[in-house]
Order: C-alpha cells, then structure tokens, then sequence
C-alpha cells in the first residue's frame, strides 16, 4: 500500500452473510439522540425502520402466490450462527473483509468497530466521523476499510492497523449516503449522497476524479459496483435502480417495479444477477447475457417490512 498521510485525529436485527453462513447484529431500539442527528431524522428514516426479521422471513417462506417469480422465496431458510452487541445504539451497516477474517459494523454510535469472525471479539474501533456513519465496506483487494457518515465525508482506513484515517474525502453538499470500492482498480472509490450526486475518489492521490449526478432521482440511496469486471455501478434511488456506465456514466438500464423507496442493493458474487429491496419487496434482476435488466424473481413481505 502506497504511504499516505495522516488525514484526522487519532430492535431491528441486522442480517449478514459470510463466507461461514448468516447471522445478525443485535441493535436496541433505545438510543439517545443529539440534536443534530433530530435535524436529519427525515433522511434517516431507512435506518430506524421498526420490524421484526423474524416475522418477515416466515411471512415470505409460507407465500403461497403462485407467480413463478415468488419461488424464490420458497427456497431458502435463515438461521442465526451467532450474536453480538455492537453498540448501545443502533448498527445501519456491516460488511465482511474479502477472506471472512474480519467484519466491520457502523452506526449511529458514530464509531466503526472490526470483529474478529472467528472470536467476535473487538480488533479496533474506528473513532473519527462527527455524525452516524451510513456505509463501510472492505476493499475486495486490498487491505483497506472505507466509511461514510452523514458528517459528508468519506474516509479511508487501514483495516491491518486502523488507528487513524489513511484519506479523508470531503466534497459533497448532502449527507454521504453509501460507498464502494472498483472491484479492479484499487485506486478508485465512489461515494452517493442525499442529493444524488455520485463521486469517483483516488485513495492515492487523494482528490475527486469525478462528479456527476446519478439516477434519473435526487437522493441516491445506496451504490454498488458489478463484482468481478465492474462494468456497471448500480445506483439505488427512490423507488428506481439505476445501472450506470462506470467509464461514461451513462445509464444503460433502468430498473422499475418497486412501489417503496428502494433501501438497498446487492449484487451475487458473479455480477449477473442484482438484488433490490424496498420495504415491501425483494426483485432479483438478471445481468447475463441476453436478458440484462429483466426481472427473474419478486419477493413479497406479505404485509410486514423487509
């Protein structure tokens, strides 16, 4: 990793899948709340949805709707491995390292703390956002952490020894909703924020290669990058999913169906199919060849919230 400076000073359940099987972050529904954080409370509202996982995965397993596209639902259960508490206030995020070794949790404790997998014990805690933080995600390549927060900043750290920030990333007028690292190009990472404006960041030389507005809706909610080539970056906003030229920015497909604002998206590790999910559904949307953009599976909540 290339030498940079020192950048800064030194109860709903949250489903995660590893390498290991699935598990969930216990969060209170108690937490203490500055004033800052009550002026934002309306940005805020996909982070403090109320539910119950529970209820939803045995509404949705006992569907008996017999669209084709709802099969999916039919064929997979969840079980919980392991719990633990991350935080006296609420976790928004979490993300597993490429080998499985560590996971990263965030929230609005505005800290980011790595686990040990195998232990779920505490490696570090990451203490340098001034608001909630919305995202983290591991490099798929590398030995980093990235974290965003609604302080509208992105910041880059060493997951090997995560004592300060390697990069901070300042530039956006909204809240930064969500990040992503380029699966191939260990250089580059984006950032989404409130307003939907989407930037390409350079960990090295450590400025804003580009800024352009993404979606055909203000307020991106969430970005991923296509695992594998990293052709697409899928840019998750109101109600539609955009797929986006990473090179041109331009939009090649503009996924519709979802009646809720859309809270996240996630594509399987092939890059060819991508998940989308609203509060009241799941649709799954096929990137092989031939068939990119359609819809291949919806998943209803059946009344309860996802």
């Amino acid at each position: 990793m290339p030498a940079m400076p020192h950048s800064g000073s030194s109860s709903k359940p949250l489903m995660m899948f590893g390498a290991e099987g699935a598990g969930t972050l216990a969060s209170p529904s108690n937490q203490l709340w500055d004033d800052k954080d009550l002026e934002l409370q309306a940005e805020m509202d996909r982070f403090v949805e109320d539910g119950s996982l529970d209820d939803n995965v045995e509404s949705f397993l006992s569907h008996d709707d017999t669209d084709p596209r709802d099969a999916v639902g039919r064929c997979f259960t969840f079980m919980e491995v392991n719990s633990v508490r991350a935080s006296s206030s609420k976790v928004t995020c979490c993300h597993f390292s490429s080998d499985g070794k560590l996971l990263a949790t965030g929230g609005h404790d505005k800290k980011a703390v790595l686990w040990y997998t195998d232990t779920l014990k505490p490696k570090s805690t990451l203490e340098e956002h001034s608001c909630l933080i919305t995202d983290v995600r591991f490099s798929p390549s590398m030995s980093r952490l990235a974290t965003s927060s609604f302080d509208k900043t992105v910041r880059v750290w060493d997951a090997d020894s995560p004592g300060y920030s390697l990069r901070t990333f300042m530039g956006h007028s909204g809240n930064v909703m969500s990040l992503d690292f380029h699966p191939t190009k260990d250089d580059l990472i984006c950032s989404c924020d409130g307003d939907g404006e989407i930037r390409y960041w350079s960990i090295n030389n450590g400025n804003c290669a580009r800024a352009f507005k993404g979606g055909t809706a203000p307020g991106t909610a969430q970005l991923r990058f296509q695992p594998r080539l990293g052709k697409y970056l899928a840019a998750a906003a109101e109600n539609v999913v955009s797929i986006l030229d990473t090179e041109t920015q331009t939009c090649r497909h503009s996924l519709q169906g979802h009646t809720k604002p859309i809270h996240f998206v996630c594509w399987d590790p092939s890059g060819e199919l991508l998940a989308s999910v609203s509060a009241d559904s799941v649709r799954v949307w096929s990137f092989a060849s031939g068939s990119e953009g359609e819809c291949v599976h919806e998943l209803s909540c059946n009344g309860n919230k996802f």
